[in-house]
């Protein structure tokens, strides 16, 4: 059996598309392409899919993971041409890496999202991040399926910078864009969690919804504050001589 690990995106109007959705989008894709999916065993058998981490509803992402198993081997590059044409413009599969090690989810750590506050101006999201950063804490409240939920946004986030834009098109004004590297912890923090942060501690209240985007996510680096590729390391993993191949190597 092979695994193969997919890199995808969600861009424009397709951020707006929930995890199920998008499992339904791959699953057909996955029947267009003719991939020889492995399954599960029992009663109800379905195709050996692993997500991971997926970004929130309404939030455009440029670093998605999953990881299928195949029942026939095939090439990585091939695969992912195949699966790219059959989803729809906006779910883009970006990359397929034969998976050699394991652990993908275990280093998926941290994730760097870029907040887009239009209406914002840089020096008054200047002033907020300084402040939310000054804190020890930042308590915020979340409405969940059990309720509404008090818990602290500020020990998750590793790094928040406020800087300005650049105009996408003519007419637009710049306004303030947030880097924001926040640790996987649970429960989970995500930028809408940050944005009520930063209205707590300075009553920053962007008068329309950000624009929030996840650009990587990974394993975070403690020393430089980074993340890292999560596939580096299939990437770089030299494949194991097969046993035929070693019984006639040359002595």
């Amino acid at each position: 059996m092979q695994r193969i690990r997919l890199r995808y995106t969600k861009r424009g109007r397709l951020r707006f598309t929930s995890h199920r959705d998008f499992q339904r989008a791959f699953e057909r894709a996955l029947r267009r392409a003719e991939v020889p999916m492995a399954y599960s065993a029992g009663f109800t058998p379905h195709p050996k899919v692993s997500y991971a981490n997926a970004a929130p509803t309404g939030t455009g992402s440029e670093a998605e993971y999953l990881e299928i198993a195949l029942s026939e081997h095939r090439d990585p590059d091939t695969l992912r041409e195949l699966l790219d044409e059959s989803l729809p413009t906006g779910l883009d599969i970006t990359e397929a890496v034969e998976a050699r090690t394991s652990g993908l989810a275990d280093r998926l750590t941290a994730s760097v999202w870029e907040l887009r506050l239009e209406g914002v101006r840089v020096e008054d999201a200047e002033k907020a991040v300084e402040a939310f950063l000054a804190a020890d804490t930042v308590e915020v409240r979340r409405k969940t399926k059990n309720g509404v939920r008090t818990f602290d946004a500020r020990g998750a986030v590793a790094d928040l910078q406020a800087g300005p834009s650049q105009p996408d098109r003519p007419g637009v004004e710049p306004c303030a864009i947030l880097r924001l590297v926040v640790r996987h912890v649970t429960p989970a923090v995500r930028p809408d969690d940050v944005l009520s942060g930063l209205h707590a501690v300075a009553d920053l209240a962007p008068p329309v919804p950000a624009a929030v985007t996840r650009l990587a996510q990974g394993l975070f680096d403690e020393e430089s504050g980074t993340v890292t590729d999560p596939l580096a390391l299939d990437r770089e993993a030299v494949p194991a001589a097969s046993p035929t191949a070693v019984g006639t190597a040359s002595p």
